[in-house]
Parts: C-alpha cells; sequence; structure tokens
C-alpha cells in the first residue's frame, strides 16, 4: 500500500519567534535550522526579511539544508504593483526558493482590520501569487483567519483563497489564526475546500493552541485531506502557541492510522534525536523543559505508582503507549512514599544495581526514603538522590571526597559606576584521601553580574577536585527550585537542582534544611556525587 506525503513546515525560527520574552540572535536562528534539518522537516521559515535586522542577517547567512528554506511576508499593498511594492521586495531578495504571503481570507477582517474593500483585497492576492510564480518561486498563502472567516463568510473565504491558487499558489494554508475552532469544525471545513476544487495535496494547516486544540485541529485536517502540517517545536508560538511539532511528529511516525496511511521525511534515527532537539531549543531559550510534554517531558514514561512499576516489569505496555527509546527518552519509576519493593528494584535495575527480592535492605531502603520525605525531601523529582541513598543502604557508595567546611558571604558594594552592586564568594575546603584543598569563588558572570550565592558555592566546591576534576569540568546546573514546605517560625526549605553534561545527560538532586544555603549545597554535592558514579570514577 502506497503512503501519501506529508510535509513537515516548521515555522519556530518565525511564528515562534512571537512567543513573549523569545528573541533569536542570528547565530541561534543558524544553528536551530541545521538541527530542523538534520530533523527531516521539509519547509523552514527562517523569517521575515525586511522586517528586522536579524531576520535580514540570517537569510544572508542561512546554512545550505536539504530543506526548503522559506521567507515570510505580507501580500502587496492596495495603490501600488506587486513589482513596486517594497515589502514584496524585500521577501523576495532574500532569494529563498519558497516563500509565505500572509494575506486576508475573512471578510471581517478585509473590511475592518484592514479598512479595504474585498475586491482590492483579492486583487492583493491574485497580484502577488502570480508574481512570485513569475519569479519562479514556491509560493504559499497563509490564509489569515480562514476558519472565522469560512464561518463568518464562506463564499469569500473560498473566494480568497481560489484567487491565490487560480494566480499559482502551490500550498494554501488554513490558517486557524485565533486558535478557536475546535476539531469537527476543522474536519468539516477542510472537507469543503477540497470539495471546491482545491486538492489536499495542495492545502497545508496552521493551528494555533489557545483551547489545547491545535495537535487535535492539526490531525483533523490530515484525516480531512491536507498534506502540509505547520507548527513549531515545543509549541512556541504567540499567545498560546502552536501546533507542537514535538507532539505531532512521533504521532504522525507512531500512531495509528497514521504511521500506515502517511510518511514524512523524518526518519527512525532522526525520531531518535527528537528530544535533544527539544531541549537544545530550551537551552538557547534558557527555559527549563516542561516535564509533563508529551513524548519528550522527563515525566512523559515515569511510573510513579508500585502497581504500574509492577506491571511495567512484566510489561511495558501495560502503561506506555509508545516505547520511550522511539523518540530518545527513557523510562522512569520515581522513588516516594507511595512506592512498593516493585518499583525500587526497577528504579534499581536501571542504575545497573541488581537486588535480589528477598535483600533485607531494600525495606530498609523504603523505609528510610518514608523517613526523609516526612522531613521534607522529594525523591520522585530527585532521582540522582534517591540512588545515593539507596546505594548507601546497600554498602555501594563510594567516598570520593569530604567536605570539611565551607563559607559564603553576600556583599553589597558600590562598583566603578558608583552604582550598588551585589558580590557573592563561598570558600570550600575539601580533603579526598590524604589530600586536603581549599577552593575560592566568586559569583560573577562573564559579564560582571552577580549570580548569587548559590552559584558561588557551586563554582567552588567544583574549582579543583583532584584527580576527579576531569570527570565534573562539562557539569553545569540547569535549574534551581525552591519550595518552603511547611510555613511559619519552623519553615523548611526544599531545594531541587537540575544538572547536566555535555552529553545531554540530566539528574536532579535534593537538599532540605532550614537554611536554604544548606539545603542547596546538600544538592550540589549530591550531584557531583552522581556524576562520579555515572563515569565510574574510582575512590
Amino acid at each position: 500500500m502506497t503512503k501519501d506525503r506529508l510535509y513537515l513546515f516548521d515555522t519556530t525560527l518565525r511564528d515562534g519567534q512571537q512567543t513573549q520574552g523569545v528573541q533569536f540572535s542570528t547565530d541561534e536562528k543558524i544553528q536551530i535550522a541545521k538541527m530542523l534539518d538534520d530533523l527531516g522537516v521539509d519547509y523552514i521559515e527562517g523569517g521575515w526579511p525586511g522586517a528586522n535586522p536579524t531576520d535580514s542577517d540570517f537569510f544572508n547567512a542561512a546554512p545550505e539544508t536539504r530543506a526548503t528554506m522559506t521567507a515570510f511576508g505580507m501580500t502587496k499593498r492596495v495603490g501600488r504593483s506587486a513589482e513596486n511594492d517594497d515589502v514584496l521586495a524585500a521577501v523576495l531578495n532574500a532569494g529563498t526558493p519558497a516563500v509565505c504571503l500572509v494575506g486576508k481570507s475573512s471578510d471581517f477582517h478585509v473590511t475592518d482590520a484592514l479598512g479595504i474593500t474585498l475586491e482590492e483585497n483579492t486583487e492583493n492576492l491574485t497580484a502577488s501569487f502570480a508574481h512570485l510564480k513569475a519569479k519562479k518561486r514556491e509560493a504559499l498563502f497563509d490564509a489569515e483567519h480562514f476558519f472565522d472567516g469560512y464561518k463568518s463568510d464562506p463564499d469569500y473565504a473560498l473566494n480568497a483563497i481560489h484567487a491565490a491558487y487560480d494566480a499559482g499558489c502551490r500550498w494554501i494554508v488554513l490558517c486557524d489564526t485565533n486558535g478557536g475552532t475546535m476539531p469537527h469544525e476543522v474536519s468539516e471545513i477542510v472537507t469543503k475546500v477540497i470539495e471546491s476544487g482545491i486538492p489536499g495535496d495542495h492545502l497545508g494547516i496552521h493551528t494555533h493552541n489557545d483551547t489545547e486544540n491545535a495537535v487535535a485541529n492539526t490531525l483533523a485536517a490530515v484525516l480531512a485531506g491536507a498534506r502540509q502540517i505547520h507548527g513549531t517545536l515545543n509549541g512556541l508560538g504567540e499567545r498560546c502557541g502552536n501546533a507542537n511539532l514535538t507532539t505531532l511528529i512521533p504521532i504522525l511516525r507512531l500512531k495509528e492510522p497514521f504511521a500506515s496511511q502517511f510518511e514524512t521525511g523524518v526518519s527512525d534515527t532522526a525520531l531518535k534525536g527528537l528530544l535533544p532537539a527539544s531541549r537544545m531549543l530550551d537551552d538557547i531559550l534558557n527555559r527549563v523543559p516542561v516535564k509533563q510534554a508529551p513524548f519528550v517531558g522527563a515525566s512523559a514514561f515515569a511510573h510513579k505508582a508500585g502497581l504500574h512499576a509492577s506491571a511495567i516489569l512484566k510489561d511495558p505496555t501495560t502503561y506506555e503507549h509508545v516505547d520511550p527509546s522511539s523518540i530518545g527518552n527513557s523510562r522512569i519509576v520515581p522513588m516516594s512514599n507511595q512506592a512498593g519493593q516493585s518499583n525500587l528494584r526497577e528504579r534499581l535495575a536501571k542504575a545497573g544495581i541488581e537486588v535480589a527480592k528477598d535483600d533485607p535492605a531494600l525495606p530498609r531502603i523504603l523505609e528510610r526514603i518514608k523517613v526523609k520525605e516526612a522531613e521534607g525531601y522529594s525523591y520522585d523529582t530527585a532521582q540522582a538522590s534517591f540512588e545515593l541513598l539507596a546505594r548507601e543502604e546497600l554498602g555501594l557508595l563510594p567516598s570520593f571526597f569530604e567536605v570539611k567546611r565551607y563559607r559564603v558571604t553576600v556583599e553589597r558594594r558600590k562598583n566603578k559606576k558608583n552604582e550598588m552592586v551585589s558580590l557573592s564568594e563561598a570558600v570550600v575546603a575539601v580533603k579526598m584521601g590524604e589530600d586536603r584543598m581549599l577552593n575560592v569563588s566568586d559569583s560573577l558572570s562573564d559579564d560582571g553580574q552577580d549570580q548569587g550565592p548559590v552559584n558561588a558555592l557551586g563554582r567552588a566546591l567544583s574549582k579543583d577536585l583532584g584527580k576527579y576534576q576531569s570527570y565534573i569540568e562539562d557539569l553545569k546546573l540547569v535549574d534551581y527550585k525552591v519550595r518552603i514546605t511547611n510555613g511559619g517560625i519552623e519553615a523548611v526549605t526544599r531545594v531541587i537542582i537540575d544538572s547536566e553534561d555535555d552529553q545531554g545527560h540530566r539528574w536532579s538532586t535534593v537538599g532540605v534544611s532550614a537554611n536554604i544555603v544548606d539545603a542547596s549545597f546538600e544538592a550540589l554535592v549530591d550531584a557531583i556525587n552522581w556524576k562520579l558514579i555515572r563515569v565510574g570514577a574510582k575512590a
């Protein structure tokens, strides 16, 4: 059976940049474009040349890609020809093989937002896409507000997209711009569009997530006949975001009826790189990955309940809808005071520790977890600290180094500009066998900004660990979370620290104390100890 080809159009660099707080540099856009190309998308929308210097610079330096590089712009304006519209000219001058133009397909937006007649808008569409065809560019029409326009005036909405199609537009992209259309409406309207004479292999779908339906609406459009899918990695986009390609790609590749009926440019190997791609984008944006994200989230395949873990040991499909490794993820059996021995043995096995069912250490570990969680610890979110606790009870915890003392100070003082600034400084004394180290570090970043006392402690602790230093050179702290577990004068602080290395391995550690610095330091020490165990360092 021949599969229909679905074309993936990524707009992370354009529509994704509309996300509040997101602004890519030119170098970052180049890095992301290469990553998208490796993933196997068919089109990369690089931005709007002429709209801002970054987008213009990107097209001047855009990497060679297998994917079709696409420039974004808008149709010509009333009162000038397509050949003499400077905004349209800037888009064409980017020299990309494909050009995506946004235009109105809603009568309300034409008359009220643009303030022109329906006839003038139709002429803009016809002239613009005829011009692109004459320039031998692959043309795409982002039919803005199409679904709302169709519900308001179906005749004009269809007239608008047919004007573009008849003028030579390759892809008519139906946009749910406000994100308020429901899946059944998308299905019905896409069907009507195909019945009107625009074939499905010339139709695209571009949805927004304002009702949490962007992925569902995209899939509804595909089942109704659309063959090009617009979206962004990690669901970036204005307001609530765009359709999330990080979710859509594994659905199309792994779930029925899509896996049997359709093919994409994403190979099995590329699919395994989906999680690293998602994490790389988060790292560029300095964002914490969403743990509950489908497929690529750290909790997407986490099994906390003892009953679930017991079943997973027998057959993973009992509580997993796909194999986590197929998208580069992995199974997690978190530890908490709800855990049973099935969870415990499964989690230890994943750490490479085989323990017999009747090992007397198992009930001791479970009891210790319950006691520690009563004190404020949380091991379902700090797997590395759990492993260290279990190793200690099993007599398998190496003693790499001993912290003899530490101190951190915070000073407020005036700088050369007569501005009041903070400076944190930490001193950490450690012992390794007969060797003693005294490490000192401040918390200033490369640009002279104070990053706080915890940063100073982390830098001091990892500054010189003697024979272990080479193992931790690539360790970096990527997230820091603080929670007050009980209020009042006896408040206890829980600190969760997420660490990562150059291989993309990420682990979490926990510290608890009435003193936030002590809690943070405990988590920092755990992070280093776990890293040393992982790389096989010898005590």
